[in-house]
């Protein structure tokens, strides 16, 4: 059962950046694609960023495309999102998924401020 713990969240100014990291316990982590998510309060989970076993591929909502970034390091077993000119409606609990799982994480909160 693969494991993750997300990091890298944070209050931040409008229009600032943060960069959130999904380390991934377990051995299955480079053949699998890998998302982050998130939730904001009153708010359905929804989808921000996908990345493909390959990591050439990658995919994004209108809402964040062109602002998030996401990228993974096979060799460290992780995933990272770069998000950048931040907006508050960006303001909720990111969580990092792999394809397959059921788990979720904890989450890392980012609190985006006007």
């Amino acid at each position: 059962q693969v494991q993750v713990v997300e990091s890298g969240g944070g209050l931040v100014q409008a229009g600032g950046s943060l960069r959130l990291s999904c380390a991934a316990s377990g051995r299955t982590f480079s053949t699998y694609d890998w998302h982050w998510f998130r939730q904001a309060p009153g708010k359905e989970r929804e989808l921000v960023a996908t990345i493909l076993w390959s990591g050439r591929t990658t995919y994004y909502p209108d809402s964040v495309k062109g602002r998030f970034t996401i990228s993974r390091d096979n060799t460290k077993k992780t995933v990272y999102l770069q998000m950048n000119i931040l907006k508050p409606e960006d303001t909720a609990i990111y969580y990092c998924k792999r394809s397959g799982s059921d788990y979720w994480g904890q989450g890392t909160q980012v609190t985006v401020s006007s």
